[in-house]
């Protein structure tokens, strides 16, 4: 391993909206016990930076920070204790690892309710200030730390980084996803909402775990065409359609009750109430890409009269990561993911990506860091 610099060259957000800065941020010369610090080999994009970037998360940013929290990378420096990572696979410097936002590991989220995503404690990558210790808690850089609370993944050598990355986040969030709405029976139809990089993942998802028929309800064209490759039997475009052609179109494919199970993930608000309306009585809705301020108004009733089980789902723990790399390890071969990858940027065209992110002309784009 080449030796460390002192300083690590970043992509800073210093004001919501505004152009992010390449500025040097300092690479702490310590590294605690149980932490280990990384030199970043490539970050991709998720819609959630876009999001943070404009200032519309409704979670706490404390500005100035580093964005991005799909990164992967290789161990330059361990701390005391590391020798395994957090499903017990040996960990030493040189390997390549994703790594989690943090869980205590001691409140009641993480012990009683074990819900770590919801840890009361939980510090999350790309929202902290870079003027404060470890200061490399963000993706677009070329150094990264790993808090000694965080969970660490090391890659299988047969997984690129551009899948490790998109593992680390798009990934683990439908893996954990699909782990609170339970099995899919060989007789469930699936709606999706959304044909983003989420909508594509939880297709390939439902597709293994053997739905009987999957519908995916997006846009633009070309992300529907993507999905039919990734296992949809049938795509409904948003554009061009209004809600009530759309729900007509699912009650057509199910015989007239609506589907089994349906997941979110558009992240837009009026998706809700139509998600809802899509399910069929009794079935499950699952919502995963709400995380802005905006509202929407829906028929509370519509949950009762339909019996409806509604679940959210929220970022994801280490054993997501590792399903999701076990299943992209897996899978990586079954379904285009590499298409999925549609741009290719370095450090310092990050703004451009950034902007190609916004205006939807990137399905998940990588930044390579040198």
């Amino acid at each position: 391993m080449n030796a460390v610099p002192e300083f690590s060259r970043a992509a800073v957000l210093r004001e919501f909206k505004a152009p992010l800065s390449i500025e040097e941020v300092p690479i702490p010369r310590e590294v605690e016990p149980s932490a280990a610090l990384v030199k970043l080999e490539m970050s991709s994009i998720c819609g959630t930076d876009i999001h943070l970037w404009q200032g519309s998360l409704s979670l706490k940013v404390n500005l100035p920070v580093i964005i991005g929290h799909e990164m992967v990378g290789r161990v330059v420096r361990a701390g005391a204790g590391v020798t395994a990572d957090s499903v017990g696979t040996p960990l030493k410097v040189g390997d390549r690892v994703v790594y989690t936002h943090t869980s205590c590991g001691g409140c009641f989220f993480c012990t009683t309710a074990r819900k770590p995503t919801l840890c009361t404690n939980r510090r999350a990558y790309m929202y902290e200030n870079i003027e404060e210790a470890p200061y490399l808690l963000g993706g677009f850089s070329q150094y990264g730390y790993i808090l000694p609370q965080a969970g660490r993944l090391r890659v299988p050598d047969s997984v690129p980084n551009e899948l490790a990355s998109l593992s680390s986040c798009a990934l683990r969030s439908v893996m954990n996803a699909f782990s609170q709405i339970g099995e899919i029976e060989p007789t469930e139809t699936v709606v999706i909402q959304g044909a983003g990089p989420l909508g594509l993942l939880a297709t390939a998802n439902a597709r293994v775990r053997g739905a009987k028929k999957i519908i995916v309800i997006g846009s633009p064209s070309a992300r529907l065409t993507m999905a039919e490759r990734f296992g949809a039997d049938v795509c409904i475009p948003v554009e061009g359609t209004t809600a009530q052609e759309r729900l007509d179109a699912v009650l057509a494919q199910t015989e007239g009750r609506g589907a089994d199970i349906v997941m979110e993930f558009t992240g837009v608000p009026a998706a809700f109430a139509e998600g809802l309306a899509l399910a069929r009585k009794g079935g499950r809705y699952l919502v995963v890409g709400q995380l802005g301020e905006a509202t929407t108004t829906m028929a509370p009733s519509m949950i009762v009269k339909k019996n409806l089980q509604v679940f959210g789902s929220f970022s994801g723990d280490a054993r997501s990561y590792s399903l999701a790399l076990q299943f992209i390890e897996k899978h990586q071969h079954d379904f285009p993911f590499h298409e999925m990858i549609t741009g290719r940027y370095t450090l310092d065209q990050i703004n451009i990506a950034m902007q190609r992110m916004k205006n939807f002309e990137e399905v998940k784009p990588v930044i390579t860091i040198d």
